[in-house]
């Protein structure tokens, strides 16, 4: 496995990956078009890769299999898992067939490291109900509980 920065060419991969994050326990809620239509998910990536934009993609046998990405959100314009405005958000996703290989840790303690490096307070997310894996893997990694927005909770990891 090979992990490598998020760059501008990503775009297309992180939205894939969106699609994957939305729909991750199997059930196809949304379509790509969809994903890449809404706005509030534009929050995300649109005009990606924006100064303070990071991120990291995960690649095996020249072929990525997750990433995870970070932007700071404006409280006028919050993500679901906005904390602040100067904790970024992050998205991450990995392909159903790569989970359960540790490429999630790997890539959220790469991310953690990237944005401790750069000078952020921490790092915020969204998890959905039910998605016991993810939290597993959040609160792992020292995601705590900070708050909640519909049937997902808010998570922050302060450095």
């Amino acid at each position: 496995m090979e992990f490598r920065a998020a760059t501008d060419d990503d775009l297309d991969l992180l939205y894939d990956l969106m699609l994957e994050a939305f729909n991750w326990d199997g059930t196809r809620r949304f379509t790509r078009s969809e994903v890449v239509a809404d706005t509030h998910t534009a929050r995300y990536l649109g005009g990606w890769i924006r100064p303070g934009d990071f991120g990291v993609v995960a690649v095996d046998e020249g072929r990525p299999v997750g990433a995870v990405w970070a932007r700071a959100l404006p409280a006028a314009a919050p993500g679901y898992g906005y904390v602040d405005d100067d904790i970024p958000e992050i998205g991450m996703a990995v392909t159903s067939e790569a989970r359960g290989r540790g490429v999630g840790t790997a890539l959220l303690t790469r991310c953690i490291n990237q944005a401790r490096t750069l000078g952020w307070k921490g790092l915020s997310l969204s998890v959905e109900d039910g998605n016991t894996a993810a939290c597993t893997l959040y609160e792992r990694c020292g995601f705590v509980t900070v708050g909640r927005t519909g049937n997902s909770d808010t998570m922050l990891r302060k450095f």
